[in-house]
């Protein structure tokens, strides 16, 4: 696994990693967490959990759907969402 890259804001903390087989984008808030997969390659549709080795509720094409999805689980709005620089350029 890759070095984590972090961010902080609103009460929640990301956190984004790589594993040998995907790209790994986990939040975590006061009450719940939620994480949001691609393959590693980046080309792949994005997996939505509510932790990273969870079951997949969802996936989607596009970031912003995903990122809402996860939003969703933690409780909060999509714009409170910290993005780690390195996980900007996840979806397709």
């Amino acid at each position: 696994m890759s070095d984590a890259e972090t961010a902080d804001a609103n009460g929640i903390t990301a956190r984004y990693y790589e594993t040998a087989e995907e790209r790994v984008l986990e939040f975590e808030g006061e009450r719940a967490t939620a994480a949001i997969a691609q393959n590693r390659e980046g080309y792949a549709m994005l997996k939505v959990r509510p932790t990273a080795d969870g079951d997949e509720l969802e996936r989607y094409y596009g970031f912003d759907m995903a990122l809402d999805h996860a939003a969703e689980l933690l409780g909060v709005s999509p714009n409170d969402l910290p993005v780690p620089e390195a996980a900007a350029d996840m979806g397709m």
